[in-house]
């Protein structure tokens, strides 16, 4: 008997118009390790060209230890010879976005770094990182690294490849530091508006999943404010306050004309495939708007 074979996680999301909006990787800081090699299924465990596997988990372990989300990137296109070890750092917290950037010799140095970004610089140019890890699924390796390549044409100083991000169903996604702007199917957008609107200090509400520092709630109450209202503008929509109720969730937002108040239901999506390699179906988190009043 024939077994059919199962359709890649993001066409079957694309297939069931899976909602993105509230589905932001958590993150409030990030460490990104430039790693120009081939990475395995954990790009910092699992990728022996590239560095010692032992290192890598030391690595991995100091900055989980400081609550931070860490990823390994490289530039699109051909390796290079000679790797390079850069390294940057954001903290995405609302009000208080930076970004620093600098440069080891060796990766081992990475264990004694600062992990406040005090040993780099700051810098004011965004760090555009597009989830190209094939090892990990094949829908990252095929619609990532198509995206990356179109927003590298335009903006390749800012532009790298990165190591998972979270939500696979949503390739190809993106990440828009210090900000920690989360998007999905970019391959499906105009990919490099995307970042021509950051620069404009704007987002593209039908793509974006959410903030990274935002709980997953604010994530989803900012998008039906934006959807009602137009609000494109990446500095609005400030949560203000989040009760949970039994049954339900009340998100405060600093609106343009006052506080607004968005009520959302929580439920259990219908069992799907989150990744391609996922062995087993599961349910995720889908929130829906019950009510939104202006104050």
């Amino acid at each position: 008997m024939t077994v059919a074979k199962r359709a890649p996680c993001s066409d079957q999301s694309l297939a069931r118009g899976d909602p993105m909006y509230g589905t932001a990787s958590a993150g409030s800081s990030w460490v990104l390790v430039e790693m120009s090699g081939g990475w395995g299924p954990s790009a910092f465990l699992q990728s022996p060209s590239c560095i010692d596997p032992q290192l890598g988990r030391a690595i991995v372990r100091r900055v989980e230890a400081a609550k931070m989300r860490i990823a390994a990137i490289r530039r699109p296109g051909r390796r290079p010879d000679v790797p390079r070890w850069r390294w940057f750092i954001a903290h995405a917290d609302v009000g208080s976005e930076a970004l620093y950037r600098g440069e080891v010799d060796a990766p081992g140095e990475l264990l004694d770094l600062n992990l406040d970004g005090s040993d780099g610089e700051l810098t004011t140019d965004p760090l555009v990182a597009i989830c190209a890890h094939g090892k990990h699924d094949q829908c990252c390796a095929v619609r990532g690294r198509s995206a990356c390549q179109a927003i590298a044409a335009a903006y390749p100083e800012f532009t790298w490849e990165c190591s998972h991000l979270g939500g696979d169903r949503f390739a190809a996604t993106m990440l828009i530091l210090p900000e920690g702007l989360c998007y999905g199917r970019v391959d499906s957008a105009d990919s490099p508006d995307l970042v021509r609107r950051y620069l404009d200090g704007r987002l593209d509400n039908r793509f974006l999943r959410g903030r990274t520092s935002l709980p997953h709630a604010v994530q989803a109450a900012q998008y039906f404010v934006r959807e009602a209202t137009g609000e494109d503008r990446i500095d609005a929509l400030h949560p203000l306050d989040v009760e949970r109720g039994d049954h339900e969730i009340r998100v405060r937002l600093d609106g343009h004309s006052g506080p607004v108040e968005v009520v959302l239901h929580e439920a259990l999506s219908d069992p799907l495939q989150s990744q391609c390699s996922a062995k087993v179906e599961g349910r995720v988190r889908v929130f829906t708007l019950a009510n939104m009043t202006s104050e």
